[in-house]
């Protein structure tokens, strides 16, 4: 019997090859909108990190999410990605 193969994405801040449960998907949404995606379900274009804040400081420093998104992203969308991050550390 063959196993299930797991989707693998990689992390925009640390380069990491994880499986897609672990990470946090960051979505823009057909309206241009920019949110976290934690079910993984929303549509919209999509690039992943690791739920760490140092994952998310190197991405942002190094402007990945914007690549990846191609689109600018905000200051405030980045406070409420790192903001939701610390909540979902702290479970």
């Amino acid at each position: 019997m063959q196993q299930k193969r797991i989707p693998m994405r990689k992390c925009s801040g640390c380069g990491a090859m994880k499986p897609k449960k672990e990470l946090v998907r960051v979505v823009k949404s057909p309206q241009g909108e920019i949110s976290l995606d934690l079910t993984g379900k929303k549509s919209g274009r999509g690039a992943y990190i690791c739920p760490d804040l140092n994952c998310l400081q190197a991405a942002r420093k190094a402007k990945r999410l914007e690549r990846a998104l191609e689109c600018a992203i905000p200051a405030e969308v980045y406070d409420a990605m790192e903001g939701e991050i610390r909540t979902g550390a702290a479970e």
